[in-house]
């Protein structure tokens, strides 16, 4: 059975939210603060449900710790921070989805499978992939660069993949927003600028190209 953590500091929406999801069929745990979620934050979870705001620090900064430490478990941000730039910063974080409050039930329902559909697709995708000096293991989710494993959060890793499993196509940054973040119509492609820069800083300028007037694609001089 699937398992959920769902960190909420408001203990009724909490436990309404852990109803819901166990009458899903899916294993609940709830946290209501920061230190119960580092307790439960299991290498078992397969999605994980986090508000922004909790009685001992921010959701934010749990986000942080995750993929500092490579997890790679889907984070669903709920929170009524509604602001762009909250958007914006939570799925540069590593937030796989962001949802703002008040919500619909069946919405978040929604989401959480389709995180899990997508954790599901990747493990029975081709399980490693070799161009020039990156090696990505899918069902790990680890990249070696030149023999060396970086740390990747969960939307580098995504979108090189993407990339590394089409050496030869250009992707928009459009596209690449609606492949990696699911949205096509997102207000800014900044952030899949600031991914590309960063994946760039730990591996090295070549790795991906940037086409001018078009997009990105897979380097050229991987070899």
């Amino acid at each position: 059975m699937k398992q959920v953590l769902i960190i909420e500091d408001d203990e009724n929406l909490g436990k309404s939210l852990k109803k819901i999801m166990e009458d899903e069929g899916m294993v609940t745990h709830l946290a209501t603060t920061l230190a119960q979620a580092r307790e439960l934050a299991s290498d078992t979870l397969d999605v994980i449900v986090l508000d922004w705001m909790l009685p001992d620090g921010q959701g934010i900064d749990f986000l942080r710790e995750l993929r500092a430490k490579n997890k790679t478990v889907p984070v669903i941000m709920l929170t009524a921070r509604t602001d762009l730039i909250d958007k914006v910063l939570g799925l540069e974080t590593g937030a796989s989805d962001y949802m703002t409050k008040p919500f619909e039930s069946r919405e978040l329902v929604a989401r959480v499978r389709v995180q899990l559909r997508e954790k599901n697709t990747a493990v029975t995708r081709e399980e490693k992939i070799v161009i020039g000096k990156i090696i990505i293991n899918s069902v790990e989710k680890e990249v070696l660069y030149d023999g060396k494993r970086v740390i990747f959060t969960k939307m580098e890793y995504e979108l090189l993949k993407i990339l590394a499993e089409n050496p030869r196509q250009t992707f928009s940054r459009e596209k690449l927003l609606d492949k990696v973040w699911g949205y096509e119509n997102f207000p800014t492609t900044r952030t899949v600028d600031t991914h590309v820069l960063q994946i760039r800083q730990k591996t090295s300028d070549d790795v991906i190209e940037t086409i001018r007037g078009l997009g990105y694609r897979l380097g050229s001089m991987l070899s």
